[in-house]
């Protein structure tokens, strides 16, 4: 599990002894990853990053989600057509779908739902050293064919996960991001 370290913004810690990241360590070090080494995921890491999923937090508990994960690579291979960003997906170790009522993927409170489960996804495996990258869905149909869940259900988006082909994950030292002082506003505007 992730450990709790404190620092102030841009700060850099250490890993927590046990290999992995500390929670800020694992936030800063989170970011798209496309290209995958050709390296299994184990299931113990897997499970501990879907359990991240489970756990996630929703309005009012109401848990609007599925998960399906996915380790063949055929099967990996026709999932990255279900979006034509998706290449990732062809090349990724494993790649969860998200699954929800169809009736209610469009409500707000639902989508923010997913993107707390999306999140915990990521950041569990972040702390594993795993990157992850999202797709969206464009042809829901192959998605019910390759991921075989109900007609009532809708996949609402994939995330690919994957050791890192290129430079492993570690914290940004320089982030691309608006400086900490522009966004963050204290009290007011």
């Amino acid at each position: 599990m992730m450990a709790i370290h404190h620092e102030t913004p841009g700060g850099h810690g250490t890993t927590n002894g046990a290999g992995h990241m500390t929670t800020p360590e694992a936030i800063w070090s989170r970011r798209n990853v496309r290209e995958y080494a050709a390296r299994p995921i184990s299931g113990a890491d897997l499970d501990q990053i879907l359990e991240a999923a489970r756990r996630s937090p929703s309005s009012q508990n109401n848990q609007p989600w599925d998960f399906v994960v996915v380790t063949d690579p055929g099967q990996l291979r026709r999932l990255s057509e279900v979006w034509r960003g998706a290449g990732h997906v062809a090349v990724s170790a494993a790649t969860i779908a998200l699954i929800t009522a169809a009736d209610d993927a469009a409500r707000g409170r639902v989508q923010f739902d997913l993107g707390q489960a999306t999140m915990s996804i990521m950041l569990a495996a972040a702390d594993l050293g795993i990157g992850s990258c999202h797709s969206a869905i464009g042809d829901q149909e192959l998605a019910r064919q390759l991921l075989g869940y109900p007609a009532d259900k809708t996949c609402s988006l994939l995330i690919s996960l994957g050791y890192p082909a290129g430079r492993r994950l570690a914290p940004i030292r320089e982030p691309d991001r608006r400086p900490f002082a522009e966004v963050v506003h204290r009290g007011r505007w």
